[in-house]
C-alpha cells in the first residue's frame, strides 16, 4: 500500500568459507507490510560446539606442512580446544582459505559441554575452538583460531554454512593485509573492516574481494546480510586472507534477540520516500533500529523477522492472510525450511525484544481480542521456555498509531498482566509522524530508525545493568 487508509492507520509496511570458528545474529521472506497501520520488528549468538573438538588437516603433497589432526574432549564449563593447522600443498600458508580450504566454528555460550569443531578440506587449514561457558555464564574468549557466526546459521556442513535471516553473517580476526570471501547466493552484505564500514557487497557466486592493502598486522572483518530471506539462502564457504593467518575471534558477552516484521528487517530504510516499493537495494538491516541498538549496547544480535508477518494474521486482505504468521517460523534456522530446527542452546540472549502486531491490524479483518491475546501469550510462553532467565520486552511501532495502536498495546498489557512474570514488561515506541521522512511504502526512514534505537536501548538499560 502506498498511502494510509485513514488517519489512525498509516500505510502498513512489510513487517513483517570460512577459516576457523563462529558468532550468531535475523528477517525472512517478504510480504507487503505497508500499513493500514504501521509495522514493526532480529538474532545472533555464538554457536555451541558439538561434543569434543575435532580438528582435521587437509591433505597436501606430503601433507603439505603441518596437516595433522587433534581433538580433545569438551569440559562441562569450558569445552576443550581441538586445534589443527592443515598445511597447504607445497607448504602453503596455513592462514589462506580458498575454495578447498577448511572451516571451523567457535563454540559459544551454550548449556553443559559445548565444544568447537573444525574440519579441513584438501590443501586447506583447519582448527576449531572449544565451547565457552555453559548456560548462564558469559562467553569466554578463545585463544584458538576460529570464525564467529552471527545469527541463526546452519553449519551442519561447516564448509557450506547457510543462512537467511536478516543480519546473519560471520566475524573473523586475522593477521594479514587482505581478505576475500567465498559466497553463494548473490545476496547483499554490509562489510566492516576494523570498525569501518566498507562499500556494500553485492555478492557473486565464488570469491569476492573485500579489502586489500591493509597495513600488515591484526585486523577484524565482519560480514552481515543486509537483505531478508525472501532474497534466498546465502552460503558462506570461507575467507581467503592471502598469506595471512586466522586468529581467535572476538566473542561478545552481551546478547539480545529481536523478533519482528519488516521494520526490524530494515525494509525500505534507504529508500528516498514513501513512494518506492520493496527492493533489495533499499533494505539495510545493518542500519535498522535492532542493529543500531545492539551496537549501542556492545551486544551480539540475533534477528528473527519477516516482512508482512503478524502474531495471528499477516499483511494483506487475502482469505489466507491468517495462515502461517511469524510464530510458525520462529523455531527455524532457515525460515523457508520447515525441517530446519534451531538449537536454542546455541544462543541464549540476556534480553528479547518483541516488536510484532502491526500486520495483525493492517487489513479490514483484525483478529479478535481472544485470538490475539491467546496467540501472543503462546509466543511469550515459548520464549520463556527457550530462555528461562531472559528479560523480555514487548512493544510495537512506529507505523501503527491511533485507535489501532491503543487496542494492540492494551491486548499486550493484558497478556503481560495475566502471565505475572516479573521479567516480562512493555514499553512504547513513538509513532512516526513524517518529520523524519519515510522509507519505501511508508516504512521508517534511517533517521526514524535512529530514534527507535535510542528508545529501545534505553528500555533495555532500564532492565539490565548495562
Amino acid at each position: 500500500m502506498n498511502a494510509p487508509h485513514n488517519a489512525t492507520r498509516q500505510l502498513r509496511p512489510f513487517v513483517g568459507l570460512f577459516a576457523l570458528g563462529v558468532l550468531l545474529s535475523a528477517c525472512a521472506s517478504k510480504e507487503d507490510d505497508s500499513p493500514k497501520h504501521g509495522s514493526s520488528a532480529g538474532q545472533s549468538g555464538t554457536g555451541m560446539g558439538l561434543g569434543g573438538t575435532l580438528g582435521q588437516g587437509g591433505a597436501g603433497a606430503g601433507q603439505g606442512g603441518t596437516a595433522g589432526a587433534a581433538a580433545s574432549s569438551g569440559a562441562s564449563a569450558k569445552g576443550g580446544t581441538g586445534g589443527v593447522t592443515g598445511g597447504q600443498p607445497g607448504g602453503g600458508s596455513a592462514g589462506r582459505m580458498a575454495t578447498a580450504g577448511s572451516t571451523g566454528m567457535s563454540g559459544g555460550a551454550g548449556s553443559g559441554n559445548s565444544a568447537g569443531r573444525s574440519a579441513g578440506g584438501a590443501g586447506g587449514s583447519s582448527g576449531g575452538t572449544g565451547g565457552s561457558a555453559g548456560s548462564g555464564a558469559s562467553a569466554g574468549e578463545s585463544t584458538t583460531p576460529a570464525l564467529h557466526f552471527v545469527g541463526r546459521v546452519d553449519a551442519t556442513d561447516p564448509a557450506n554454512a547457510r543462512f537467511a535471516w536478516s543480519g546473519t553473517g560471520v566475524v573473523a580476526r586475522f593477521e594479514g593485509s587482505e581478505v576475500s570471501v567465498n559466497l553463494g547466493g548473490n545476496q547483499q552484505f554490509t562489510v566492516v573492516v576494523d570498525d569501518m564500514v566498507q562499500p556494500k557487497l553485492t555478492a557473486t557466486t565464488g570469491m569476492n574481494a573485500l579489502v586489500s592493502g591493509l597495513a600488515m598486522g591484526e585486523h577484524t572483518v565482519e560480514l552481515y546480510r543486509r537483505t531478508e530471506a525472501s532474497q534466498g539462502v546465502a552460503t558462506f564457504m570461507g575467507f581467503d586472507f592471502g598469506g595471512g593467518t586466522l586468529l581467535a575471534p572476538p566473542v561478545p558477552t552481551r546478547r539480545i534477540e529481536v523478533i519482528g516484521d519488516s521494520i526490524t528487517c530494515g525494509y525500505g530504510d534507504e529508500g528516498p520516500d514513501m513512494n518506492c516499493s520493496f527492493s533489495a537495494d533499499t533494505e539495510n538491516h545493518y542500519l535498522s533500529y535492532a542493529a543500531l541498538t545492539a551496537r549501542a549496547l556492545s551486544a551480539e544480535l540475533s534477528t528473527v523477522a519477516w516482512s508482512g508477518k503478524g502474531v495471528v494474521c499477516n499483511y494483506g486482505d487475502a482469505s489466507d492472510s491468517c495462515q502461517n504468521p511469524l510464530p510458525t517460523y520462529y523455531d527455524r534456522t532457515l525460515p523457508d525450511d520447515a525441517g530446519s530446527k534451531w538449537d536454542f542452546s546455541r544462543f541464549v540472549p540476556d534480553a528479547v525484544v518483541v516488536n510484532l502486531g502491526t500486520n495483525d491490524f493492517s487489513t479490514d479483518s483484525d483478529p479478535t481480542q481472544e485470538q490475539f491475546e491467546s496467540a501472543y501469550r503462546a509466543l511469550l510462553e515459548r520464549l520463556r521456555a527457550a530462555y528461562p532467565n531472559a528479560t523480555i520486552l514487548c512493544t510495537n511501532g512506529p507505523m501503527l498509531s491511533g485507535n489501532d495502536l491503543s487496542t494492540l498495546m492494551g491486548y499486550i498489557h493484558n497478556v503481560i498482566t495475566a502471565l505475572g512474570d516479573e521479567k516480562v514488561s512493555s514499553f512504547d515506541i513513538t509513532p512516526q509522524d513524517g518529520s523524519d521522512g519515510y522509507g519505501c511504502d511508508w516504512h521508517p526512514s534511517l533517521a526514524r530508525h535512529e530514534k527507535m534505537a535510542a528508545t529501545v536501548t534505553a528500555a533495555i538499560k532500564a532492565k539490565l545493568p548495562w
